[in-house]
Formats: C-alpha cells, sequence, structure tokens
C-alpha cells in the first residue's frame, strides 16, 4: 500500500510539474508577441525611418525577431526567436507562429548587443516552404537589405526583385541587414506552449487555434495599423 501511495504521489508531482512547466513556457510566448508588436511600433514611429508604408501593405508575411543577440550568430549556434504572421487577401493578419533563425553570415558575430530584426515576406510560397522545414534565407529565397523611408520606394531597386525584404534594429538604430545563410525554423515547441497544445504551423496560420488571446489581437492590431 505504501508504495503504491508512493508511487502515486510521484506521479502526481511530476503531473503538477509538467503543468507548471508549460504555464511558463505560455507566460514566455506571450511576452514575446508583446515584444513583437513593440518592435514594430517603435520601427514605425519614425515614417522617415521605418519600413516604407507601401511594402508592409503589399507583404504577405511578417516575421519578427526581438532581442537577438548578434554575439550568438555563429554557425550552427543559437539564435533568436519571435513571431511570423501572414497577410490575408481580406487585409487581415493571421494567428502568429513562432520562428527561430541560426547562423549567419560572418558579419553577424560583431558584438554582444540585443538586435531586433524584421523579415518582409513578399512571395507566400515561401512561408509555404518554411512551413514544411528548414528554411535558409538567400538558398531558399532571394533576401536583401531592405529600403527604409516613407519615400524609399524606387520601383527599379534591385533590393525589391528579392524575394524578401531584411531589417535590423539596434541601439535605436534602423536599417536593412543582409541575412544570407541564416536559416528560420517552425519552433513547435512555441507553439504548443502559446496555444495549449500541438497544433501545426498550416492549422494556427489558417486560423484553427481555437479562441484568440487578447495577445494575438493586440499583435494582428498593430500590424493592421502599420499596413494599410
Amino acid at each position: 500500500m505504501r508504495i503504491g501511495r508512493g508511487i502515486s504521489i510521484a506521479v502526481i508531482a511530476v503531473m503538477l510539474v509538467g503543468v507548471w512547466a508549460s504555464a511558463v513556457l505560455a507566460k514566455d510566448e506571450t511576452k514575446k508577441v508583446q515584444e513583437s508588436a513593440a518592435v514594430l511600433k517603435k520601427i514605425m514611429k519614425i515614417p522617415e525611418k521605418g519600413i516604407p508604408p507601401a511594402l508592409l501593405k503589399d507583404a504577405k508575411a511578417i516575421a519578427i525577431i526581438p532581442g537577438v543577440i548578434k554575439g550568438a550568430f555563429i554557425v550552427g549556434g543559437r539564435h533568436g526567436t519571435g513571431v511570423l504572421s501572414v497577410h490575408e487577401e481580406s487585409g487581415v493578419w493571421s494567428d502568429p507562429i513562432f520562428v527561430s533563425i541560426t547562423g549567419g553570415s560572418v558579419g553577424w558575430q560583431v558584438g554582444g548587443s540585443s538586435t531586433d530584426l524584421i523579415l518582409v515576406f513578399k512571395e507566400l510560397k515561401d512561408v509555404e516552404k518554411l512551413t514544411k522545414g528548414k528554411f535558409t534565407l538567400g538558398a531558399d529565397a532571394a533576401v536583401a537589405a531592405g529600403p527604409v523611408g516613407r519615400k524609399a520606394s524606387a520601383a527599379t531597386d534591385v533590393k525589391l526583385k528579392s524575394e524578401i525584404l531584411s531589417y535590423s534594429r539596434s541601439r535605436g538604430l534602423f536599417a536593412g541587414v543582409s541575412l544570407e545563410g541564416a536559416a528560420l525554423l517552425v519552433d513547435d515547441d512555441a507553439n504548443a506552449a502559446y496555444y495549449g497544445g500541438a497544433i501545426p504551423a498550416t492549422d494556427i496560420l489558417a486560423g484553427k487555434a481555437g479562441t484568440k488571446s487578447a495577445t494575438t489581437k493586440s499583435l494582428q492590431q498593430t500590424l493592421s495599423r502599420y499596413s494599410k
């Protein structure tokens, strides 16, 4: 009896630890969504130095990865995490999925300051590739440092022919940045923690994750505000 009782207590303890861990992870991911919305607000606060509104209006998706530590960007090293939302034909933005970014060029390995990254996707097919597995910038899709400012919209600019435009913000400075060789991955663990269960990234983007949280709605409203 004592052995059975001891096993029962141990099982309950393990279950409680699991519930606690899930709650902690969900809290972390909620904070990440909030940070992502805050990054976009800061970048777009000064139109002359932000992402051209026309690019956001025509974007098929956007990935926002706050607080990347550049000193951690070595080949095979870890990385930064953030969110990605798809811009639907109706004009609304999808529920976010969590993504991670790893690796990159030697130029990334400078200092240890925190850097916010934004990727503007111009083709939906690139998001589809991402949801199917590892997605390497420059190999699976052409990527270039994006133009900055309200008037930075030269139609003949080579940059605008790229499928993905990339930006960085560090120490208050915002600019386009080259991310050749960096790998993007869907973070399934983060998705499960945030949405309360294992849900395919494609289902989340299709609006099948269930009731939207206040945090999700806030991010979508922020994206809509700057993509009109």
